[in-house]
């Protein structure tokens, strides 16, 4: 069975720490037989959600607002087996590029039939001193309220990292994704059986 795994960096660093250790997970997966795709969201613009309530009239699996790309990724969360997303600290929590995805993808999931029903979820936050847990618990939230299975490490899923590259200095962080990545394949392929 086919399965693939998508990740979004929501991170306006294209090849910061938080894309590095989305990288890590990915190589592990793709040491698996796992396809995979990883998605620069953060620095992109996109709007929050609205509230406006039409995918919930539309029914078309589409957030009304086009004008961005999260549309494109509703459609990969939808077409894999397992979402990935990572978001480095901002103030305590996730990016605003982050919990716009969530809003608006979780918005659209949910007025669409659950469609990230059961599909295996994970979260990496990166951080240079404290608050990733709180930006963790946000992201892992998207996945409990979205009927998904979450999976976890031997730590929490996040790493520490102030310059680019400060990642692959974090030994643990580093093992935490291999982990993480090697966890998710684990349930992918028992839950795809």
């Amino acid at each position: 069975m086919d399965m693939k795994a998508v990740a979004f960096n929501c991170s306006p660093r294209e090849d910061g720490n938080t894309a590095g250790f989305i990288a890590t997970v990915m190589e592990v997966l793709r040491a698996e037989g796992i396809e995979t795709e990883t998605v620069q969201v953060g620095g992109r613009l996109l709007r929050g959600c609205q509230a406006c309530g039409v995918c919930r009239e539309r029914k078309d699996g589409l957030c009304k607002f086009d004008d961005d790309i999260v549309n494109s990724c509703i459609a990969k969360m939808e077409a894999a087996d397992a979402i990935i997303i990572g978001s480095p600290t901002y103030f305590a929590d996730v990016t605003a590029e982050a919990k716009a995805l969530i809003d608006r993808a979780g918005f659209v999931s949910r007025s669409n039939g659950n469609m990230f029903s059961r599909k295996v979820g994970a979260g990496v936050a990166v951080h240079r001193r404290s608050g990733a847990l709180n930006a963790l618990d946000s992201i892992t939230h998207f996945f409990t309220i979205s009927d998904m299975f979450v999976a976890g490490s031997t730590y929490w899923s996040m790493g520490v990292g102030k310059a680019p590259g400060d990642h692959a200095d974090d030994e643990e962080g580093m093992a935490t994704m291999r982990r993480l990545g090697e966890n998710i394949a684990w349930l992918l392929k028992r839950t795809g059986e």
